[in-house]
């Protein structure tokens, strides 16, 4: 017989790859979805129409479920930092009541490596918690104590940090970065350099994760560390393209901070999603190490340009 998940999240850039993969594996995948959330063309999804505040709707989604992949939550881009403190803390404290009610499997969390840093340009495992910085983190990190807790208390659940993802259908990371290797008009890169990691990778990790991961463990699914700059070269070499000449300064970014935070404070308006914290952070390097996760895992990842040739395909049709 087939598993069946439950996956809330679905309709997002890493929860729409999830349930690609999910429906090819053969798994009954039932999906949570906002009224007007785009549900793509992917077929043979049981749809569940509500959000993470919709305690009925969430509990129908999980009741019988071998694995609940929680994805859901909001970033701000999206909303304002009490909203996105609450969705992400609160959303996630109601899955794991829907989750205690119902009869359910294993719970796999998707948070983010943000809650966990090292020294700009060290390598920080799932040991190296950090102090959240910015409104998405906090959430995030609220999030994990309560599933922490879950695991401890009442169910089986694991937690996973997927650090930068790459991949097709993401607007916001892989556009940008995909731009500064490929746009003549593109006249510079960012400060700092990231864990890049293919969404197929991570997709991987979460599936790896609910068959072998202990209950209450962390995994750290992360990909190659590099500079931005380093990033827009290794694409243009691939591709033909022109790498963005020069660097942005990171004072310029660390400025926006400061001048984001006058602006909100004086006219209540948002010109940037950041504060000072936020822009001194974004200036670094933010590396991983995805060792644990491949010790008891099993988990792989590939390089940048194995995950080049569907990606740039995307961003070209766009």
């Amino acid at each position: 017989m087939s598993e069946t998940a439950a996956v809330t999240g679905a309709t997002g850039f890493l929860g729409t790859h999830l349930c690609e993969r999910l429906l090819e594996e053969g798994w009954d995948v039932h999906a949570l979805a906002r009224p007007t959330s785009d549900r793509g063309d992917l077929e043979g999804i049981d749809w569940y129409v509500g959000d993470l505040f919709d305690g009925e709707t969430l509990r129908s989604l999980v009741d019988g479920a071998d694995a609940v992949f929680h994805l859901a939550g909001v970033g701000l881009w999206s909303a304002d930092p009490d909203t996105v403190v609450r969705v992400n803390r609160d959303g996630t404290a109601n899955v794991l009541e829907a989750c205690r009610a119902e009869d359910v499997g294993r719970l796999v969390f998707t948070s983010t490596a943000g809650t966990r840093r090292a020294d700009d340009g060290a390598f920080a495992d799932e040991t190296a918690v950090a102090d959240p910085i910015g409104a998405y983190q906090e959430g995030k990190a609220a999030a994990e104590r309560l599933v922490d807790h879950y695991a401890a208390a009442d169910g089986d659940a694991v937690i996973v940090h997927p650090t930068s993802v790459f991949g097709p259908g993401d607007d916001s990371f892989t556009g940008q970065l995909l731009a500064m290797g490929l746009e003549p008009t593109m006249p510079a890169t960012l400060p700092g350099g990231a864990s890049i990691v293919g969404v197929s990778d991570v997709v991987d990790g979460l599936l790896l994760a609910y068959e072998r991961g202990d209950s209450g463990e962390h995994y750290l699914l992360g990909g190659e560390n590099m500079s931005y700059d380093r990033a827009a070269e290794r694409i243009a070499d691939y591709a033909g393209g022109v790498p963005a000449p020069v660097r942005v300064p990171a004072t310029a970014i660390r400025a926006a901070g400061p001048v984001a935070e006058g602006v909100h404070a004086v006219t209540g308006q948002r010109i940037f999603p950041f504060d000072r914290g936020m822009a001194a952070l974004a200036t670094k390097q933010l590396f991983y190490s995805s060792r644990k996760a491949r010790e008891e895992l099993g988990y792989e990842y590939g390089s940048l340009e194995d995950h080049l040739p569907e990606t740039i395909a995307w961003y070209r049709r766009q």
